[in-house]
């Protein structure tokens, strides 16, 4: 072969070559800082772990992708819209192509972004809105480190299996109802009311010489674990502390949530206490030891392609009477103060006066996939999702991993199925957004993965 042509075709094949950056940036709050995840207000008074907003930059052949997940319980519309359109205009990478999740951690900071059931003043407000300006900020600073820092890799894909932590924490009680999180062995649980969802997808990525990079893990387990006013990223920051005690202190792991809306880490069936930082380790370990013993089946993933879609599929919003409406503005009053109504009626009060608000206007939620090669799809949807909906995505999908992150680009809240909605309980008195709407946005999830996957085999075929 002639040296130029030689040289021609080797630049052709280093430009085809995955390239991937990870880095993180700080997002950890200041003391006294609202934090979320229940009915009252609290605020952070200690630090346990750093909270962190993780970036992998993907690049093939010129065209880039993020995927971010964020140590924060929730994403609002608002905080991924400014991280997007800085990382669109000072990196080049389109919106479409960014991914952005919150693992759902309750020991983190309140997003605040519209309208909240804690009651802000003073020093408490000026903390949250400070804290609103500077997320989205350090996830712009995420990508653009990650991005900076590409580099030759080679990746491999597995679908572990841990059935141990995770469980649906909706149950068939003797009576005849749903039970939400009823307590440890409570003898009128008949059985759960779903299933689980005991995936460990896990997607590995070595540089050239074999030196490992980087993964990206995603599990369908509620971050509800350790509880208190002292901030923590929850069990993934065992996750990632224990990945780093195997492959080194620069070993990156970026953990999204699946599909855990109806799902949680309380074993009904013993005594044992679940609450507090010995319980996240123990989870993080668990998970970490699922992520090691699945690294011996990863295979080398099938192209390196990148690809991306993404819908709006308007949702309708739960409807309420008058009645209704003048009851929960009387206990709207209440939010803020432990205990000063009951916990369901709370959930439901935040609920009506929120829909109310909108007059009618529907949710815009949005659907996105990001794929790379034929075997390996993202799907971010944009809530809390019940796990049946996730799986149904799964088992549709063409692609061979399909990993779910929820609570990605908005924060609609939980998202039930309708089997659900006919039950009750918990998370369908919270839901904001009309019955079949999670079902309308596995169809579309489903599409898109159908659409991107003959367009991903084309490709190859060529």
């Amino acid at each position: 072969m002639k040296p130029l042509l030689l040289l021609f075709v080797l630049a052709a094949v280093a430009g085809a070559q995955l390239r991937v950056g990870t880095a993180t940036a700080g997002i950890t709050p200041k003391p006294g800082t609202p934090m979320p995840g229940y009915y009252f207000n609290r605020g952070s008074d200690g630090v346990h772990d750093p909270l962190l907003a993780k970036a992998l930059v993907l690049e093939h052949n010129g065209t880039k992708a993020a995927l971010v997940a964020c140590d924060i319980i929730s994403l609002p519309a608002a905080f991924a819209q400014q991280a997007r359109a800085r990382i669109e205009r000072d990196l080049g990478i389109p919106a479409a192509r960014v991914m952005i999740s919150a693992t759902h951690t309750h020991t983190g900071a309140l997003p605040l972004a519209g309208p909240t059931r804690y009651t802000l003043e003073g020093q408490s407000l000026a903390l949250a809105q400070e804290y609103a300006q500077l997320v989205p900020m350090r996830i712009a600073e995420a990508v653009a480190r990650a991005n900076a820092a590409l580099q030759p890799a080679q990746i491999r894909a597995a679908a572990g299996h841990e059935p141990s932590l995770t469980f649906n924490r909706r149950f068939l009680m003797t009576d005849g109802s749903i039970g939400w999180n009823p307590g440890k062995r409570n003898p009128r649980i008949v059985r759960p009311s779903g299933p689980i969802d005991p995936a460990v997808p896990v997607l590995w990525f070595e540089d050239p010489k074999g030196q490992p990079l980087a993964a990206y893990v995603n599990y369908a387990l509620h971050l509800d674990t350790v509880g208190g006013t002292h901030v923590s990223a929850d069990y993934p920051f065992t996750l990632s502390r224990t990945l780093q005690s195997v492959f080194g202190d620069s070993f990156f792991s970026l953990f999204t949530l699946g599909a855990a809306g109806n799902l949680n880490h309380i074993d009904v069936s013993t005594a044992r206490p679940q609450k507090g930082h010995g319980e996240a380790a123990r989870i993080g370990s668990v998970l970490a030891a699922a992520v090691l013993k699945t690294l011996n089946t990863a295979a080398p993933a099938a192209g390196h392609s990148l690809q991306s879609a993404s819908a709006i599929v308007p949702l309708d919003v739960r409807p309420h009477d008058a009645a209704e409406l003048d009851w929960a503005r009387k206990t709207a009053a209440t939010f803020g103060t432990p205990k000063a109504a009951p916990f369901i009626d709370l959930v439901r009060a935040f609920r009506v006066s929120d829909c109310a608000a909108r007059n009618g206007q529907p949710f815009d939620a949005e659907v996105q996939v990001i794929t790379l090669g034929s075997d390996i799809a993202f799907v971010a949807l944009p809530g809390e999702i019940f796990t049946e909906l996730g799986l149904a995505i799964k088992l549709a999908s063409p692609f061979r991993h399909t990993i779910i992150a929820s609570l990605a680009n908005d924060a609609l809240g939980y998202i039930p199925h309708r089997k659900a909605f006919a039950e009750g309980a918990y998370e369908v008195v919270s839901a904001r957004v009309a019955e079949g709407s999670g079902e309308r946005l596995a169809e579309k999830a489903v599409e898109i993965l159908l659409q991107l996957h003959k367009t991903a085999g084309e490709r190859v075929a060529k």
